[in-house]
């Protein structure tokens, strides 16, 4: 269960990493380096998070393969 919600996690940090920036753009909110950096560090924590989910559920299934 912590593997999928790892992914799921990972997902919607990725899409808050990439939603963020285009609401500056857009005009919705202002750019600030706070707000800059919040989106870039949760776009790569997320990432970083799915290739981790990713990575368990391929470990765990080629463990119980064996």
């Amino acid at each position: 269960m912590l593997k999928n919600r790892l992914i799921v996690v990972g997902f919607f940090m990725v899409l808050t990493g990439a939603v963020l920036p285009f609401l500056i753009v857009m005009g919705v909110l202002e750019s600030t380096f706070f707000l800059n950096f919040l989106a870039f560090a949760t776009s790569v924590i997320g990432v970083f998070l799915g290739i981790l989910g990713a990575a368990t559920i391929v470990g765990e299934s080629k463990r119980f393969d064996d």
